[in-house]
């Protein structure tokens, strides 16, 4: 079984794609969801976040509070760091039991949806790495939008990933996000074929 791995910056398009990938037919895997489930109030993840950083990046019914928390990291490389050694062992762990459960199941290709692919390694694990790719303004302007931030937060937050010129570096295939949605679409449509073809 062949292990795609989704990646690109934030705010660049990866939602759509995986969206779009699981219309077609694709099992997706999407690191947000997992990071959301691995930090559920008791699960272990969470239970070294508070340890870590405190009771303050808490809600009173005891989930993470994830804003706060965001606001730390986007501005403390250091905080980001203990936070991705505690998140991203136990995303990766969920990562290989829901890739077993497609094996089992026959699946000629899975993707993998995580936005630090690369960042976090992940891209040695995988057989291919497809990079959705927006221009860095259009980028800054739909993270503006989407998340309500200020051009300053909106930066940081992109800076604090990797640049996209060293992302394309990596990249096996590159998916041009500065296309209307259509015409991705056909760029996704036929990577899936040939990723599932024999």
């Amino acid at each position: 079984m062949k292990i795609i791995g989704l990646t690109g910056g934030i705010a660049s398009g990866k939602t759509t794609v995986s969206a779009y990938l699981r219309k077609l037919g694709a099992q997706v895997i999407d690191a947000d969801d997992i990071a959301r489930q691995v930090v559920a109030p008791g699960e272990q993840a969470w239970r070294e976040i508070k340890e870590t950083f405190g009771s303050e990046y808490f809600l009173p019914d005891e989930n993470l509070n994830r804003k706060a928390l965001g606001q730390l990291i986007f501005a403390d490389e250091k905080a980001r760091a203990k936070l991705n050694a505690i998140v991203h062992p136990q995303v990766r762990k969920r990562f290989q039991q829901e890739t077993e459960k497609g094996a089992q199941k026959g699946l000629q290709a899975i993707v993998w949806a995580v936005p630090l692919l690369l960042e976090s390694s992940m891209d040695k694990i995988v057989d291919e790495v497809w990079l959705v790719a927006v221009r860095e303004e259009e980028q800054l302007e739909r993270l503006i939008k989407r998340d309500l931030l200020d051009r300053a937060s909106a930066l940081a937050r992109i800076n604090a990933q990797m640049s996209l010129a060293e992302k394309i570096k990596r990249a096996d295939k590159i998916i041009d996000a500065n296309v209307g949605k259509e015409d991705m679409y056909k760029q996704v449509a036929a990577l899936w074929r040939e990723a599932t073809c024999c």
